[in-house]
C-alpha cells in the first residue's frame, strides 16, 4: 500500500470533523462525533483556551473524579436511587477510567471559571457517554444515561471536585515521599564515602571551624527527611472530603442514606482510610489543607535550593574557587571558553525551587479568595500544587541522577584549606583558653602560614591537640 504524500496528508487534515448535535440546558452544542466528551465539555474547551494545558495532564485528578463518580453510583444504587444496569454501566466507564483508559478524553484547561464544574462536567460526560456504549447505545443518547441525573446524581461540583482535588493531591505525596528520599538516601550515601575526610565547616562565608565532608552530606540529608515527617502528618488533613455536602455542604439534593453512606463507599473504591469532614459546610469553602501542603512545597523548596547553592559554590572553580567537590560533567560549560563546565544540574533545580515558591504565593492568594460558601479558585490552587509536586519530583530525580551519585570528593583540596586556616585554633580553645588560641590565630595570619605550619615553628607541643594530626585523610579521588 502507497503511503500517502505530504500534501495528501495534509487535505485529509483539512477535512472537516464529523459531528454530532447535542443538547445542554443551553441549547444545542456540536461535538466530534469520535469523542466521549460532550456538550458543556465542548463549550468549556472553547471558553477557557488559556494555558493549553489539559485536565488529563492531571492522572491522579482524573483517577480520583472516577472514584468518586463509582462510588456515587453505588451508594445511588444501594440506596435505591439508580436503576442496577445503569450502575453497573457507570461503575464499568470508571473501572476503565481508573485503570488509565479514556484520560484524552478530559480537555478541559486546567485554568477555568466555575470553581471546577467544567471539569466535573467533563468526567459526568464522558462517564456517561461509556456507560451508554456498554449498553449498547449511542453516545448522546442522554435519556437512558445522563450526565447529571445518573452520573452526577447526590452530587455537586462543589462536594464531587473538591474531593477528587483532595484525592489527587494525596496521590502525589507518595511520588513526592520516594524522590524525597532517593535524594536524601543519595547523600547518605555519600556521607559515608565522605566521612573520614576533614574539612573546613564555614559561617558568613568565612572559615569557622573543622567538621567533616561526611556530616556536611549527612546534614543535607536529613533536613530533606525532616520533610517527609512533615508529609505524612499533613497527608491525613487532604483525607477528609465533603463529599455528602453537595452545594454548600449542606447536602441538599441528596438523601440522607446517601449522606450516611458515600464516604465509606468513597473508601472501599479508593482503598484510602477517607473520612468525612465534621463540618461539610466549612469543609466546602476552606482551603487550609491546600494552603498548609503548599507551604510545605515551598519549604522543601528553600531547602533544596540552598543545598544547590552549596553544591554549587563547593565545586567552584576549579581553580580559582573552592574546588572541594567535583559534580558530574555533564556538558561545556562555554560557547566560548575552552574547558570550561557548569553546575548545571544544581543550577535547573534552583529554578525549579524558585517557580514553586512563587507557585506558593498563588496559591495563598487563591485560597484568601473564597467568598462565603465556595472558593472558586479551587482549580488554580489545585494546578499551583500538581506543577509545584511534578516539578519538585523531576527535578529531584536529576539531582539525584544526573549530579549526587556521581560526585566525588577533593579530600586534598579540603586538608589544604584546614591547614592554611585559622579555623583549627578552635580546637586549642578548651586546652590554652581563648585569648591564647586568638593570639596564635594571629600570629599565624601575621606570618602568613598556615596554622599548622605556624604551629610547629612556633609552639610544636600544641599540635597534639589538633585532630588534624590524628585523623587520616582519603587519597584524592
Amino acid at each position: 500500500m502507497t503511503e500517502p504524500s505530504a500534501e495528501q496528508a495534509g487535505r485529509a487534515r483539512d477535512l472537516p470533523t464529523r459531528m454530532r448535535i447535542e443538547r445542554d440546558s443551553m441549547g444545542e452544542a456540536a461535538v466530534p462525533a469520535n469523542r466521549y466528551f460532550g456538550p458543556q465539555t465542548a463549550r468549556a474547551i472553547t471558553n477557557f483556551a488559556i494555558s493549553g494545558r489539559k485536565i488529563a495532564e492531571m492522572p491522579e485528578l482524573v483517577r480520583a473524579l472516577a472514584w468518586v463518580k463509582k462510588a456515587a453510583a453505588i451508594t445511588n444504587r444501594d440506596c435505591g436511587l439508580l436503576p442496577d444496569d445503569i450502575a453497573a454501566a457507570i461503575c464499568s466507564a470508571c473501572d476503565e477510567i481508573i485503570g488509565g483508559r479514556l484520560h484524552s478524553e478530559f480537555c478541559v484547561d486546567v485554568l477555568q471559571g466555575g470553581a471546577g464544574t467544567s471539569t466535573n462536567m467533563n468526567a459526568n460526560e464522558v462517564i456517561a457517554n461509556r456507560a451508554l456504549e456498554l449498553l449498547g447505545l449511542r453516545r448522546g443518547d442522554y435519556h437512558r444515561v445522563h450526565p447529571n441525573d445518573h452520573v452526577n446524581r447526590s452530587q455537586s461540583t462543589n462536594d464531587a471536585y473538591a474531593t477528587a482535588a483532595r484525592l489527587s493531591v494525596y496521590q502525589l505525596c507518595e511520588e513526592l515521599e520516594a524522590a524525597v528520599n532517593a535524594v536524601a538516601s543519595a547523600f547518605r550515601e555519600k556521607a559515608g564515602e565522605f566521612a573520614r575526610v576533614r574539612k573546613l565547616g564555614r559561617t558568613q562565608l568565612q572559615d569557622a571551624v573543622p567538621m567533616s565532608a561526611g556530616e556536611e552530606m549527612e546534614a543535607f540529608a536529613e533536613t530533606l527527611l525532616e520533610d517527609i515527617a512533615r508529609m505524612v502528618e499533613l497527608k491525613s488533613l487532604l483525607l477528609e472530603v465533603n463529599l455528602g455536602g453537595t452545594a454548600i455542604g449542606t447536602g441538599a439534593g441528596s438523601h440522607a442514606d446517601y449522606r450516611e453512606r458515600i464516604v465509606v463507599q468513597l473508601a472501599a473504591v479508593s482503598g484510602l482510610p477517607v473520612v468525612s469532614a465534621r463540618n461539610r459546610i466549612e469543609a466546602t469553602w476552606d482551603m487550609g489543607a491546600f494552603a498548609l501542603f503548599s507551604g510545605l512545597l515551598k519549604r522543601l523548596a528553600i531547602k533544596l535550593s540552598k543545598i544547590c547553592n552549596d553544591l554549587r559554590l563547593l565545586s567552584s572553580g576549579p581553580v580559582g574557587g573552592l574546588g572541594e567537590i567535583i559534580l558530574p560533567d555533564r556538558q561545556p560549560g562555554s560557547s566560548l571558553m575552552p574547558g570550561k563546565v557548569n553546575p548545571v544540574i544544581p543550577e535547573v533545580v534552583n529554578q525549579v525551587c524558585y517557580k514553586v515558591m512563587g507557585a506558593d504565593t498563588t496559591v495563598t492568594f487563591a485560597a484568601e479568595a473564597g467568598q462565603l460558601q465556595l472558593n472558586a479558585m479551587e482549580p488554580l490552587i489545585l494546578h499551583a500544587i500538581h506543577e509545584s509536586c511534578m516539578l519538585l519530583i523531576t527535578a529531584m530525580d536529576t539531582l539525584t541522577a544526573n549530579c549526587i551519585r556521581g560526585m566525588q570528593i577533593n579530600a586534598a583540596q579540603c586538608r589544604r584549606h584546614l591547614e592554611a586556616s585559622t579555623a583549627l585554633a578552635t580546637e586549642l580553645v578548651p586546652h590554652i583558653g581563648y585569648d591564647q588560641a586568638a593570639a596564635i590565630a594571629k600570629g599565624a595570619l601575621a606570618a602568613r602560614q598556615p596554622l599548622v605550619d605556624y604551629l610547629r615553628r612556633e609552639h610544636p607541643q600544641l599540635l597534639r591537640h589538633l585532630a588534624l594530626a590524628e585523623a587520616p585523610q582519603q587519597a584524592p579521588e
